[in-house]
């Protein structure tokens, strides 16, 4: 969930230089990090251990969904270090951009699948940057990110083709007991969740 240019207020919070009042000001937190992200962060704090801000700015994505690749050519080069080095390579026939714009009927137009390539690719960018060969590295991102093992691994797969990636998804189903055949093979682990648990979001 954090954009890169929120790296520094977030290594300040990790290194204690502030609270967490200081990080929401410093930092765009979502509505429900105190649930959901805010474990994370204070385990890594906790544990010493870093923790990267891999997302691109959400600006820049929009700007990306209105505008297309060609607008973030218009970047100041501080700018352009939040974001995955361009031009990215994009491949519109990967199944899970395609069915993007089938569930949004069209709404977006071609520009909707790039939006989302764009984040995709900078996660990729900045996890190879940061990646330890020595260690795990461990990423949490939205299902769709890598589902079928596209997104971000699609992307991984070309900064580091040797490594070992493993990846995992959490589905929303009425019976947990058996895996729907549609939620079958979306990862290397999943876990079904059920449908009626309380959401944050």
């Amino acid at each position: 969930m954090f954009e890169a240019d929120n790296q520094q207020a977030l290594n300040l919070y990790l290194q204690d230089s502030i609270d967490y009042n200081g990080l929401d000001s410093l930092a765009r937190l979502w509505p429900n990090y105190k649930t959901d992200y805010a474990p994370l962060v204070n385990l890594a704090k906790e544990k010493d251990q870093p923790f990267i801000a891999t997302n691109i700015p959400r600006r820049y994505a929009n700007l990306v969904y209105k505008k297309g690749f060609e607008v973030l050519d218009s970047l100041t080069e501080k700018e352009k270090s939040w974001i995955a080095p361009l031009p990215i390579e994009y491949d519109p026939e990967l199944p899970g951009y395609k069915n993007m714009l089938q569930m949004m009927r069209g709404h977006g137009g071609e520009n909707l699948p790039k939006a989302q390539a764009i984040k995709d690719a900078t996660m990729a960018y900045f996890i190879a940057q940061n990646f330890n060969p020595e260690k795990k590295f461990i990423h949490f991102h939205g299902t769709y990110h890598t589902n079928n093992y596209e997104g971000i691994l699609w992307y991984l797969k070309k900064l580091i083709p040797d490594n070992k990636y493993i990846t995992l998804s959490t589905v929303l189903q009425s019976n947990i007991n058996e895996l729907e055949k549609e939620n079958t093979g979306l990862a290397d682990y999943i876990i079904c969740v059920d449908e009626d648990m309380t959401s944050t979001y």
